[in-house]
């Protein structure tokens, strides 16, 4: 047998420790009741494990005596081993047991993108702190979107908006979020009780793109009603676009979220032409998802986004 049955080893152990085939079926819990159980298949069950046990090692095992069975000198030497070795293949096989979070040490890998980090990490990082000490989180930034990290272990979880999901990973919605138009305090814009598309087109443009594109839902929106408007800067994240509004006319795009506690030097404006809302994620490889600290994980990501959430889902 290039690959052994692991059930051998477990009938190989009770049949040491019983030295009777009835007496080992009732150890594996099968309900053989009396040697007259041997012609029914549950007697025969046992009685096949063992014939397979004779085969695989080469050795009779147990032999007849009287009524009874008795080891032979390899089976005595296996008797001092097969018992720790079965105990293992229990604990390997059976689920996984609680765990006691409090003494959980452990590092996880978090890819977000550093508006989320900003936003949320500082919350998240309290209540793992509070819950398990021994915890440590690490960030990733969210460049690179490859599944193939989750496949890999290289991150343990993936939060962002996913717009496109692999059918193998497992995905949960954490947050809805939406886009919304800033300028800095005193910006012409911010002067109007309403701003057309029209007005708002007119303004020079910081556009946000992990990517570097320089187009977005924004630009499909306005061009829908003959419009379009002038980029003049692009950046890779929220903050970013945030800082260059603040000192520039240049108006942005950025998360609601991002600016709902109140961001110093900028206002934000109804935008004028309304953009569906985005749907905030975590993503992870389904070999974790039975995982008890992985699972802690993932409550713990939820909680503290729907507790800071304006609208929680």
């Amino acid at each position: 047998m290039a690959d052994p049955d692991l059930n051998l080893l477990i009938a190989l152990d009770a049949l040491l420790a019983e030295g009777s085939v009835v007496k080992a079926a009732r150890r594996l819990g099968l309900p053989a009741q009396s040697y007259s159980a041997l012609v029914t298949l549950v007697g025969l069950v046992v009685a096949v494990m063992l014939a397979r046990l004779r085969e695989v090692t080469g050795d009779p095992l147990l032999v007849r005596a009287g009524r009874g069975l008795v080891p032979t000198p390899r089976a005595i030497q296996l008797r001092e081993r097969v018992p720790n070795l079965a105990e293992e293949v229990r604990a390997v096989l059976r689920p996984a047991e609680a765990i006691d979070i409090a003494r959980l040490e452990r590092s996880f890998t978090l890819r977000a993108s550093e508006s989320f980090i900003e936003v949320y990490a500082a919350r998240l990082v309290g209540r793992v702190a509070a819950e398990a000490p021994g915890v440590l989180l690490r960030f990733a930034p969210r460049g690179n979107r490859d599944a193939q990290a989750l496949r890999d272990g290289l991150i343990d979880l993936d939060i962002g908006v996913h717009s496109e999901t692999t059918p193998e990973l497992k995905v949960q919605s954490l947050l809805r979020d939406r886009l919304v138009a800033v300028v800095r305090e005193g910006h012409p814009l911010t002067r109007l009780e309403t701003v057309t598309p029209e007005q708002y087109a007119a303004c020079s443009h910081v556009l946000t793109s992990r990517r570097g594109l320089v187009r977005d839902r924004m630009d499909e929106a306005l061009a829908a009603l003959g419009l379009a408007r002038k980029v003049v800067a692009v950046v890779p994240s929220f903050p970013a676009a945030l800082a260059i509004v603040r000192a520039s006319d240049l108006t942005a795009l950025v998360s609601e979220r991002q600016v709902a506690a109140g961001v110093a030097g900028v206002r934000i404006l109804p935008l004028p032409i309304a953009l569906d809302e985005v749907v905030v994620t975590q993503m992870w490889h389904p070999r974790q998802d039975a995982d008890p600290a992985h699972r802690w994980l993932r409550g713990v990501v939820l909680g503290a986004c729907r507790e800071a959430a304006v609208s929680p889902l």
